[in-house]
């Protein structure tokens, strides 16, 4: 069953068109992969989804409501949660202090309970500090609670970036750009990362990357766009067979030689 269906979705920047009628299915319980070169339009495919952008023209469903139109908050509200290709920590908080603001989004204090229920505001920030601390613990950064984000070694920045989206308590997890600058140690740590995180949040997840080795062995499913276009889909096996596929990333130049 799709979670997420972009139908016939274009984005365009005055004359420029950015994304072309594209259609992609999401399938619960998967992990599938957005690759491309450059400039194929993934981040902008991502944009659209979490309301970043407002598409053009098409339509985006997710777990079965339309969400075009939806503020970036409401759309994290319905559960779809995103990490970003430049990490967006906030850099001088600690890294407990950035997976609490993931829990803004399921918190109900409010300002009468700030003024009136003192009590239960204290307990629900208590349970949001444990509940962050627990999301540490499972990312193998617990240790690091009391760290200002901007300290922290890049992979495990990439890693707070992921728990910050957990916190948020989504059924979509879109991954842009997850092994960006990590070494092959961290990318084969990310690797089991994402797939536990899959089945112990039962989460379903889309990704986009360059490392291809990392989307081959980690993907159920893989779209290839190309000039904001759909040019192939299928799984990692096929894909990488896929004469338009190898075309879009080599030139027919550097194939024939």
């Amino acid at each position: 069953m799709a979670i997420l269906t972009l139908t016939d979705i274009s984005k365009k920047f005055g004359g420029l068109a950015a994304v072309s009628d594209l259609n992609l299915q999401v399938e619960e319980d998967t992990i599938s992969a957005l690759i491309g070169p450059n400039g194929a339009g993934k981040t902008t495919v991502f944009n659209m989804i979490t309301g970043v952008y407002q598409v053009t023209s098409g339509s985006i469903t997710y777990d079965g409501n339309n969400i075009c139109g939806l503020a970036p908050h409401k759309i994290v509200e319905k559960g779809i949660a995103r990490t970003y290709q430049n990490i967006r920590l906030f850099k001088k908080a600690s890294a407990l202090e950035n997976v609490m603001t993931g829990f803004h989004s399921r918190t109900k204090a409010g300002l009468f309970n700030i003024i009136y229920n003192r009590k239960a505001m204290l307990a629900e920030d208590a349970k949001v500090k444990r509940d962050s601390l627990d999301i540490l613990d499972y990312l193998g950064i617990a240790d690091m609670r009391d760290y200002q984000a901007r300290n922290l070694p890049y992979g495990h920045q990439r890693l707070l970036e992921i728990g910050r989206a957990l916190a948020t308590q989504p059924k979509l997890l879109l991954l842009d750009e997850p092994a960006a600058g990590m070494n092959e140690k961290e990318k084969i740590s990310l690797i089991d990362t994402i797939r536990r995180i899959r089945g112990d949040f039962k989460l379903t997840v889309l990704l986009v990357e360059h490392d291809m080795q990392l989307v081959m062995n980690i993907s159920d499913k893989i779209t290839v766009l190309d000039f904001g276009k759909w040019i192939a889909e299928g799984t990692p096996e096929s894909i990488q067979r896929n004469d338009k596929v190898i075309d879009a990333y080599l030139g027919r130049g550097e194939k024939q030689g």
